[in-house]
């Protein structure tokens, strides 16, 4: 059965809206919005032009290399893969390092194609050294696809704008709402004029090398997911595939890169490049690579090629059944509110049948009263369910916590457990003594009853479900499970994690005593040995408690 029959099956099987999704009927909000949105549209109309559909440009229609084309790297899986018949190996990249590392390695392990997909793809110093490889990469003759989202209203960088200009490499822009051939006024316009589309956006993360390996998880390309930023770190994971399900993660690229909104980047860019300007760009990446490589560790994996490490069974891979499951561009391109969003309708899936527990990791996460309900449901027959989500003090979208906020007390209540994520984390960066930068949760993981893993770029809210594509891979691996399993018990412990529980009677008397407001919620964690309690969202300040109380007054439920 192909892929396609088996997400048609998905999304006709069950017409049930998925627990953390948002009811289909407009509320007396979404109409004053929708009204509201009207109005603009019609003030700015005469400002806003239409945009051709992608395939109205010269924009070939390109498909992934054949699983069965012979590579190196086909050549050292085929005797594990027959060995594990019908199943795929899987290594977690828990560290930025890690991480970094196997994104290079996959880069230069590259023989025949190259496939990138990302939400956010930064040229900071990170970001031009995985470009500096997938250039590499090109010039010995490997072919480079590379999709972003859109690259928001700041002109294209000259880097990727380069590199757009090689034989060999193409990238493509997936749903722009602005062109850098327009101005600043006709691009605010777009944001307006173009909301439902504004909104939904391409949120797939993968990397894939030949056909034969693949990086999946919540990783975008930039310093904050690679341990190298001086300002914020983000705590992320990702796997590394190897076998027969990178072929569904690279069936999936092909229908996002064959849309018909994702558009050539040289048709969005106005800038304009020769010869000599591709040889200065890659001039330029070389010596950034040979400044930052080594201060970064972004060179130990490339010491052995991947495909003898695999064949001397070097790489660590677990073998296991797998499923992939992604949205279809669809969801952009042709918005429907009877659209079940496959890799959500399958983790509630999984949800429901858990016997003894489930493990999240996410770190925007809105579970609406569906979610609350679903959650009561399972703690009633006695699964833990365990939730890890960032604290006010650490998110980076306070907007998501406005949402997240008031279904505290609710899923306390029915007997969750909830964790928040501190925004200062012990921690080494890469290649220096230490960080001082913020941490924040980034990680979109699951585990159900310590026996399967889902792991990839969805969050459990209504933005995940409803607006944004989104991919994960469904890991059938007790071994896997575990191994994630610990990761969450270590980051719930008190000295990197809040505790919120329900304030107890003798808490709520003290309150009463001192004259401070009674707070139905505690806070508890462990700071240099010594327990602290907390009536507040901790070391979030008055500017984040004064925004999340703006936001939880705004009709933006729906857009979280």
């Amino acid at each position: 059965m192909s892929r396609h029959q088996n997400q048609d099956q998905d999304q006709t099987a069950s017409h049930r809206k998925c627990a953390f999704s948002t009811p289909g009927r407009k509320t007396s909000w979404e109409t004053t919005r929708h009204f509201f949105l009207l109005c603009c549209a019609t003030a700015f109309l005469t400002a806003c032009a239409t945009k051709p559909p992608a395939t109205a440009f010269d924009r070939p229609v390109t498909h992934a290399l054949p699983a069965t084309e012979t590579t190196p790297l086909h050549t050292a899986l085929a005797p594990l893969e027959a060995a594990h018949p019908n199943q795929t190996g899987f290594r977690v990249l828990s560290s930025g390092t890690d991480a970094l590392q196997m994104r290079i390695a996959l880069a230069r392990a590259a023989t025949k194609t190259l496939d990138m997909q990302y939400y956010i793809a930064n040229e900071d110093t990170t970001g031009k050294l995985l470009l500096g490889a997938a250039l590499y990469a090109a010039d010995h003759g490997v072919r480079v696809r590379m999709l972003v989202d859109d690259l928001n209203f700041k002109d294209i960088n000259r880097t990727m704008a380069g590199l757009n200009s090689h034989d060999n490499i193409e990238i493509r822009v997936f749903n722009p709402f602005g062109s850098a051939q327009e101005g600043v006024f006709e691009r605010t316009t777009n944001v307006f004029t173009q909301i439902g589309h504004f909104t939904r956006r391409m949120h797939n993360k993968s990397m894939i090398t030949d056909n034969q390996l693949a990086i999946v998880g919540g990783r975008n390309l930039g310093d904050e997911y690679f341990s190298a930023s001086e300002t914020l770190q983000f705590r992320d994971l990702d796997v590394l595939a190897a076998g027969p399900v990178v072929a569904d993660v690279s069936a999936s690229f092909d229908d996002y890169w064959n849309s018909s909104i994702a558009y050539p980047l040289r048709v969005l860019n106005k800038q304009k490049f020769d010869a000599k300007e591709l040889d200065q760009t890659r001039d330029d990446l070389r010596q950034h690579w040979r400044t930052n490589a080594d201060p970064y560790n972004a060179k130990p994996l490339n010491a052995t090629p991947l495909a003898t490490q695999i064949a001397q069974d070097q790489l660590g891979l677990t073998w296991a059944p797998a499923e992939f499951k992604a949205d279809l561009p669809e969801k952009i391109e042709h918005p429907s509110p009877d659209y079940v969003s496959p890799p959500m309708q399958r983790l509630t899936e999984l949800m429901h049948d858990a016997q003894k527990d489930f493990l999240i990791i996410s770190p925007y996460f809105v579970p609406h009263e569906s979610g609350v309900k679903a959650a009561g449901e399972l703690t009633h027959r006695g699964v833990r369910i365990a939730v890890l989500t960032n604290s006010l003090a650490a998110t980076d979208a306070v907007a998501v916590q406005a949402g997240y906020s008031p279904f505290r007390v609710p899923l306390l209540q029915q007997g969750v457990e909830l964790y928040e994520f501190k925004p200062q984390q012990e921690a080494r960066r890469t290649g220096f003594a230490g960080s001082s930068s913020r941490a924040s949760l980034h990680a979109k993981t699951y585990v159900i009853d310590h026996k399967i893993l889902v792991i990839g770029s969805m969050n459990l809210d209504p933005r995940s479900a409803n607006l944004n594509t989104e991919q994960t891979l469904v890991i059938h691996s007790p071994a896997l499970a575990e191994q994630v399993a610990k990761i969450f018990e270590h980051a719930i412990a008190p000295e990197a994690s809040y505790h919120v529980t329900l304030a107890d009677a003798a808490q709520l008397a003290y309150l009463r005593s001192i004259g401070a407001p009674l707070s139905p919620l505690v806070w508890t964690d462990v700071e240099d040995g010594t327990r602290r309690t907390y009536i507040f969202d901790p070391q979030a300040g008055f500017y984040r408690n004064a925004l999340t109380g703006l936001f939880s007054l705004l009709p933006v439920n729906a857009e979280l």
